[in-house]
């Protein structure tokens, strides 16, 4: 009978999947806020803004 061999440890894995995941969503936040903050976004803001207000009836 043999004992059964230990496995490797991976504690370190979900960190490692946090940090990346948290890299990856602080990149997408400020290629976001550089998108809206620049000429391009007010556009954008302001062409959904007038499209909700048709749908309301209010535009």
């Amino acid at each position: 009978m043999s004992l059964p061999t230990p496995r490797p440890s991976e504690r370190g894995v979900t960190t490692a999947e946090y940090a990346v995941a948290t890299a990856a969503a602080a990149g997408f936040a400020g290629l976001l806020f550089k998108l809206l903050t620049g000429g391009f976004g007010d556009k954008l803001i302001k062409t959904l803004f007038d499209h909700v207000l048709k749908l309301l009836g209010l535009g």
